[in-house]
């Protein structure tokens, strides 16, 4: 692998961002061990106050406690890489995390699920911290650029190119999901020569890092030669001893067949990708899973009328309750048949 990925004078080692998976999957052990093995490691941070501060009445602060905490514990464990969070703009509380994890110092904040148009206006000057939003098109990546470049004078650090073979909350209506439009070989070069743009004028290199689907060198090698300079990988280190995932949430992805893996309607208003099991069966069937809301946690969850709190049923995926949650994955989930280790998992994506 002979790419160079460089992100605001941040050079890991391998041009490889694993990617932040919540609730409760990407935690400090999973980020650390990829950091320490040459990559981005990467925590998520939806749902972390749900998970620690559910008899604590200041949930936000929960959140912000907790951020904090798994930040300071991962670096406890890196002795040199670099360390990121995700943090999904539909989130209430999305300005707290941004400004925590700047607090401490954290090497990149990635920002999707929604356009972080303001994400620049919480970074103090001089920060190294890197900002890297998610994009799923052209028009979304020249969108922020303006905004950024108008509003605060900043220029994206990198884009994550995300398509639509990736898991969890997708970018796109689902019936654009199987337009080749949206392909990475079509999205992956056309922001490529956009930022290349970018560079002659501004003389900023914007690297482009491309995600969904990538399980192996061959998924790899072949985003490299669309013009990206990087990948980001989520699924694939879900099966890992590192993840901080339940073992029966790793299982579920290790047995998942091609068929297993399906597009659901999530209550947040976005469709997304998961492995199928009796929990979505009954809420495809029509069936209500009872539940109070007190946090409101996601802006675009429509908790009066959703079946099911996919907060609740998420965290209790994570802990190995898939009887009552789900796990979110990629479309190629099928092709990862053991559980690995996060060496295994990128010596796979680099041999």
């Amino acid at each position: 692998m002979k790419a160079e990925l460089v992100i605001k004078g941040h050079r890991p080692k391998l041009p490889i961002v694993q990617g932040g998976m919540a609730v409760g999957i990407s935690l400090e052990r999973l980020s650390s061990a990829v950091a320490n093995a040459g990559g981005v490691g990467v925590i998520a941070t939806a749902g972390l106050g749900l998970i620690t501060g559910e008899q604590r009445r200041d949930f936000r602060q929960a959140y912000i406690d907790e951020l904090a905490r798994i930040i300071r514990k991962a670096r406890e464990s890196v002795t040199d890489g670099i360390l990121g969070v995700n943090i999904m703009v539909a989130l209430s509380n999305y300005k707290d995390l941004v400004i925590t994890a700047i607090k401490e110092k954290i090497d990149v904040i990635i920002s999707g699920a929604g356009l972080p148009l303001n994400l620049p206006s919480y970074l103090p000057e001089g920060s190294d911290t890197a900002l890297i939003p998610i994009v799923s098109s052209l028009k979304s990546a020249s969108v922020l650029f303006r905004r950024w470049l108008g509003k605060c004078g900043y220029i994206p650090d990198a884009f994550i190119v995300e398509g639509p073979k990736a898991g969890g909350h997708l970018g796109y209506r689902e019936d654009e999901l199987e337009l080749h439009d949206n392909a990475l070989e079509k999205t992956v070069p056309a922001i490529r020569e956009f930022a290349d743009k970018v560079e002659k004028e501004h003389g900023k290199r914007i690297p482009i890092i491309a995600a969904g689907g990538i399980v192996d060198a061959e998924d790899v090698e072949a985003a490299m030669r669309l013009g990206a300079s990087g990948v980001q990988v989520g699924t694939a280190f879900i099966a890992t001893e590192e993840c901080d995932a339940h073992i029966r949430f790793k299982e579920a992805i290790v047995s998942a067949s091609k068929e297993d893996i399906v597009v659901i309607k999530s209550p947040v208003g976005l469709p997304g990708r998961a492995v199928i099991n009796d929990f979505l069966r009954d809420v495809e069937a029509g069936k209500k899973k009872p539940f109070t809301c007190p946090y409101h946690c996601i802006i675009t969850c429509d908790f009066k009328d959703a079946p099911y709190c996919i907060a609740r049923a998420l965290i209790d995926a994570s802990k190995g309750d898939l009887e009552n949650g789900f796990a979110f994955a990629g479309s190629e989930a099928y092709r990862i048949k053991r559980i690995t280790t996060v060496d295994e998992v990128i010596s796979r994506l680099t041999e």
